[in-house]
């Protein structure tokens, strides 16, 4: 299984209980040192690569790919682009599965306010009073499912009665 973007962990320990094996790409060092600890001796089952995810080409295929809270922090222009990486990095028949949020004010931190309609950037605000711009994108369902098929991804993309958009096929 790939696990693109997978940060903390809070996903792959998830997805090490069933897979024969995860591979994880994250940019950042730091994330897959967390990951790593949080995983504990389950991080043996984990293969952690470190790359820019809009750089980074699939050595291999997968029998699926997951990506959880990842697709709204890509930017518009890159959407294609990185669906095509994924389609790429699937075998024949293989799976996919996204989950983010819905562009709803109660689907974020109290203090993050949403990004304005058409605008890609959101400031967020740390608990020690950092705050940084961020790419946040809420794709209309229908749009990110025609994105998917022109990567030969045949996805659903659907939304839960509040805070999830979820896709899968």
């Amino acid at each position: 299984m790939l696990e693109l973007a997978p940060g903390t962990g809070i996903w792959t320990e998830r997805l090490a209980r069933t897979a024969r094996s995860v591979t994880a790409v994250d940019a950042s060092v730091e994330m897959i040192a967390i990951n790593r600890e949080r995983m504990g001796e389950a991080a043996a089952t984990v293969s952690y690569v470190q790359a820019d995810l809009f750089a980074w080409e699939p050595t291999r295929r997968f029998d699926a790919a997951v990506f959880c809270f990842w697709i709204s922090h890509v930017p518009r222009e890159r959407l294609d682009a990185f669906l095509q990486t994924v389609s790429d990095a699937l075998e024949t028949g293989g799976r996919v599965f996204f989950v983010d949020g819905r562009r709803q004010p109660s689907s974020t931190a109290i203090d993050h306010d949403l990004p304005d309609p058409g605008s890609e950037v959101m400031t967020r605000r740390l608990n020690d009073g950092r705050a940084y711009r961020v790419v946040k994108n809420f794709w209309p369902n229908e749009e990110l499912k025609s994105r998917c098929r022109r990567s030969r991804l045949d996805v659903t993309v659907a939304e839960t009665a509040t805070y999830f958009q979820y896709g899968y096929g």
